[in-house]
């Protein structure tokens, strides 16, 4: 087995993070204050070819592998987790539309992603339906040789900050083959949006999606009828070891600090790093997630290679956020009033990394699907 990166991997990774030093990690406590991103922050991301990092380079993207996604996001959690999901969210919906759009959706849709000019958001989840979310109900009315949409998503991330989303929408029957997916614009008068207010990554924009009536076209079904649902859920195999590996760097930057705070800080008159009391809660967090980082990559890595990544995809995702909540919080203790304070550099990514254990499939959802993969349905929950 091979551990290590390339050259080109390795000279991403210090791209990106020479990037997040200079244009992110400055902004974190200021953007969470003001529970919005920064005016010029999309214009920053894009230039640094952050939303082209799986687009196919025939469309303007760098059409670079899910590992390499894996390196940049990585990165740039460290710097600040909520500045990730526009970044996640192109490298996911954009390679849904490039495994099903036509050639002419393509090449309409990709280019403007890639360039940050379309800004993309899920738009799955429903009030009523989560984690079930082959349940949803969102009705796609048939009306001439089109589909109007009517109903609520909520819980999207980045809602605020998109300017188109791929929407999930019943065009069928009861069940997974009646979804099909719709990449719509945002800017309709059909459209309203509504800010939810959350406990942590405040900039990123959660909130509600109400369609009321919003006419969609041929042209802007992606796939087939009926095989939304299918489509998106391949892409989480990815998507859920990218969230991982997002966790994870959260975890490690609050780790960092406490373990520079345990050399800085003395008490009883030697330095803090001295007590193992202090010490070795610090080293069993890095231990584990160290092993969850290297479960997310072989998840990448196996995906790369065309395999199935679903099993460490899901293993990665239920325990890596888990793993950085426990990380951060012994962070925070290890710090005392300093990890406390909202001044100081910890408190904000406990709040920020909670989410992840609820972003794109709960520790339960996720186990449920390594339980079926590994036994088979009729033997699982």
């Amino acid at each position: 087995m091979d551990f290590t990166f390339t050259a080109q991997q390795d000279e991403l990774a210090k791209r990106v993070a020479e990037f997040a030093a200079d244009r992110i990690a400055p902004h974190r406590q200021e953007q969470d204050r003001s529970g919005t991103y920064r005016p010029d922050l999309i214009a920053d991301l894009a230039a640094a070819g952050l939303f082209a990092l799986r687009i196919p380079g025939e469309y303007g993207g760098l059409g670079l592998d899910a590992v390499s996604a894996g390196i940049a996001l990585e990165r740039l959690a460290a710097a600040d987790l909520s500045v990730c999901f526009p970044v996640l969210n192109a490298a996911l919906i954009g390679g849904v539309l490039a495994d099903n759009g036509t050639p002419e959706q393509r090449a309409a849709w990709l280019p403007a992603i890639a360039r940050g000019e379309a800004v993309v958001a899920l738009a799955l989840t429903e009030p009523d339906h989560g984690t079930d979310a082959a349940g949803i109900r969102m009705a796609a009315r048939p009306d001439g040789d089109g589909w109007v949409l009517t109903g609520e998503k909520t819980s999207i991330m980045i809602a605020a900050h998109a300017t188109h989303a791929l929407v999930f929408a019943r065009t069928g029957g009861e069940g997974a083959r009646g979804i099909s997916a719709f990449y719509v614009a945002l800017d309709d008068t059909r459209v309203r949006r509504e800010r939810l207010t959350d406990l942590g990554c405040k900039a990123g924009g959660r909130g509600r999606l109400v369609l009321d009536g919003l006419r969609v076209g041929p042209g802007e079904l992606v796939g087939e009828p009926g095989g939304g649902f299918t489509a998106v859920m391949r892409g989480f195999g990815v998507s859920r070891a990218l969230i991982a590996l997002m966790a994870i760097a959260v975890g490690d930057a609050a780790l960092e600090e406490a373990y520079t705070h345990a050399t800085r800080r003395t008490a009883f008159g030697q330095p803090l790093g001295r007590f193992q009391s202090v010490t070795f809660p610090l080293v069993e967090h890095t231990t584990l997630l160290h092993a969850a980082r290297l479960v997310a990559y072989e998840a990448l890595c196996r995906a790369d290679r065309g395999e199935d990544p679903r099993i460490p995809s899901n293993m990665a995702k239920w325990w890596a956020p888990k793993a950085a909540v426990e990380a951060t919080h012994q962070a925070l203790l290890t710090m005392g009033h300093l990890g406390w304070s909202e001044d100081g550099p910890v408190a904000q990514r406990l709040r920020d990394v909670i989410g992840l254990q609820l972003a794109d499939g709960t520790a339960a959802a996720t186990k449920m699907t390594v339980a079926r993969l590994v036994l088979g349905k009729e033997y699982a929950p």
